[in-house]
């Protein structure tokens, strides 16, 4: 099973696996480092999994459209470096429950959803849990 949900939300027993999907873990500047986001919330960090920095910063700060944002880190997702990561981290979550984590607090506009849609593609009998 691969689930999804903030970072912030305390850790649960049905978490399984919490994987930090965030490229860093600061505040809304890009900098500071976050005061709540620490080792303790989460189990493992791939940033390489996250947006790149540039798209991050034309969504967040230059006006780029949702939709625009989706479809360039889909193209993102299909590098083959990122590619095979994504196709791991499916076939993991067939054998185990996952939780991937970002700060975003609705997965409507977040990119761990549009990870946890991407890995169903490789292995459609994936069971999603989206938060």
């Amino acid at each position: 099973m691969l689930k999804t949900k903030p970072i912030l939300l305390p850790k649960e027993g049905s978490d399984g696996l919490r994987i930090s999907v965030m490229s860093r873990h600061t505040l809304n500047d890009g900098v500071t480092p976050h005061p709540k986001i620490n080792s303790s919330c989460y189990d493992l960090w791939i940033p390489s999994l996250a947006p790149p920095a540039k798209l991050l910063g034309d969504y967040y700060k230059r006006g780029l459209s949702w939709e625009q944002f989706e479809n360039e880190y889909l193209k993102y997702l299909q590098q083959p470096s990122v590619q095979i990561e994504v196709q791991n981290l499916a076939r993991r979550s067939l054998d185990s429950v996952i939780t991937l984590l970002c700060v975003e607090e609705s997965p409507e506009h977040c990119h761990r959803r549009i990870l946890a849609e991407e890995c169903k593609k490789y292995h459609p009998s994936l069971v999603l849990n989206i938060r």
